[in-house]
């Protein structure tokens, strides 16, 4: 059984209508999950259609699947929340590696190809190689495989630029000899020039912009397959790609504005050669005041009005639903609760609203930065819970700081601070934190887990 040329593209139009609508869904957390399932859908009725419209041979097809199958499943089960942002790294990853063994594959079935192929068969394998290891880049990073520094060195600009101008040279000459031995070894040697470039395009991005290179390298895996559909003529690739590079540099633009940083002062800056190390005060000046379980009660207990921070830390100790049982404690004690989102809180955009839509806490609870801010002075209590950089007054009030001019939650302005952390140790971009060391900041330390549960204890003693 196999589908006519019309039939498929029937087909294809109303997949990429469910890839549209998928995207659409995942803008919000109320729907964002059925909007996976409607874009898995798409992509599903997708494989199923060009395998029957190209007679392919199934065995081959079945086995990757099954493969990558096995390998996903994994992923959803056994990967923890805490490493979703190096799995997407991963997976990013694999994304651009495949379309540049697509269209180096289908160069090798069909060397005598058209200028305009030559062209997208070009750009398919030089943007594939550079998202596949700039992403293994970013991986290591996240991971702590790699120093989470960034790495600079004499030179660099120039060192990138000689990369940059090698892979056109060697793109022009594949160009004007596809079919050629010569087009041929010019055509490894961009591959190779892409797979460095993306090694040294990424590794002067210190650990903190690491999200922000996430996105752009999912916006380069996304144009590098719309290349291999144009090279294999399948229009449903084109779109997806299509799709996934559009939306992958929206995001970037969307974080590099929540970050008040421009692109190239990300790739170019580099940031986390210079910042202070854990441990250092850097000029904070203050007395840190611990609180213990008990103190904790008395303040909440008293609060009309109280905002949850979430951040890395309630990641790591998955207190997710300890903080909602707490959060349902206070609100049957007469108090507001709010939950304030930071646009890059957790190591990737929208961590946190994943783990508190687990716990299921409402979705009208959740206050975007800009909404929480004008309020952060009404605010009786914000429990800031694993968060650090993004809640740093450094940002708004030491201009010789990294971060200074990145739009934080203004947790500092609220009438009292309570912090939960394991220690002292500096936050992901590597400096002091200020905050710790407020008037009104009481510090909790322990796992944000354990904190909260000897918390609710009190609360449900009575004290």
């Amino acid at each position: 059984m196999t589908l006519s040329s019309l039939g498929i593209n029937y087909v294809y139009v109303v997949c990429a209508a469910l890839f549209v609508l998928g995207l659409k869904m995942l803008s919000s957390p109320a729907t964002a999950r059925r909007g996976n399932l409607v874009s898995a859908l798409g992509m599903l009725i997708a494989i199923v259609a060009t395998l029957l419209a190209q007679g392919l041979d199934y065995r081959w097809i079945m086995i990757g699947m099954l493969i990558g199958g096995l390998i996903g499943t994994a992923g959803a089960y056994f990967v923890k929340m805490t490493a979703m942002p190096e799995m997407v790294a991963l997976f990013n990853g694999s994304g651009g590696l495949a379309s540049l063994l697509l269209s180096w594959s289908e160069y090798h079935h069909s060397p005598a190809m058209a200028p305009f192929i030559a062209l997208v068969t070009a750009l398919s394998v030089f943007i594939g190689g550079v998202a596949f290891t700039g992403s293994m880049v970013a991986y290591g990073k996240l991971a702590g495989k790699i120093s989470q520094q960034a790495v600079v060195f004499k030179g660099q600009h120039l060192v990138n630029g000689a990369i940059v101008l090698t892979a056109a040279g060697a793109a022009a000459l594949f160009y004007l000899k596809p079919d050629s031995l010569f087009g041929y070894l010019f055509f490894v040697v961009m591959i190779l020039v892409a797979l460095v470039f993306g090694v040294t395009s990424t590794i002067p991005v210190g650990g903190a912009d690491i999200p922000v290179v996430i996105s752009l390298l999912n916006s380069y895996t996304g144009l590098a397959a719309c290349a291999a559909g144009f090279v294999v003529s399948n229009n449903i690739l084109i779109v997806a790609g299509a799709l996934v590079g559009a939306s992958g540099i929206i995001l970037t633009r969307l974080m590099c504005k929540a970050m008040n940083r421009s692109l190239f002062n990300i790739f170019f800056s580099g940031f986390g050669t210079t910042t202070a190390g854990a441990g250092s005060t850097s000029g904070v000046q203050g007395e840190i005041k611990a609180a213990s379980a008990e103190d904790v009660y008395y303040i909440l207990e008293a609060a009309d009005s109280v905002a949850f921070v979430p951040g890395y830390g309630m990641a790591v100790a998955q207190a997710q639903h300890v903080v909602k049982e707490l959060g349902d404690l206070l609100e049957a004690n007469g108090t507001e609760i709010v939950y304030a989102i930071h646009p890059v809180a957790g190591r990737m955009p929208g961590h946190m609203n994943v783990l508190l839509a687990e716990a299921n806490v409402p979705y009208d609870q959740l206050v975007e930065m800009e909404d929480i801010n004008p309020r952060m002075e009404t605010m009786d209590v914000c429990v800031v819970i694993g968060a650090n950089d993004v809640v740093n007054p450094a940002a708004v009030n030491d201009a010789k700081s990294p971060i200074y001019g990145m739009p934080i939650i203004e947790t500092y302005r609220a009438k009292t601070v309570i912090v939960l952390k394991r220690s002292m140790h500096a936050g992901f971009a590597g400096i002091e934190n200020a905050l710790f060391y407020g008037e009104n900041t009481r510090m909790y330390f322990g796992d944000a887990k354990t904190s909260l549960q000897a918390v609710v204890a009190e609360f449900k003693s009575g004290n």
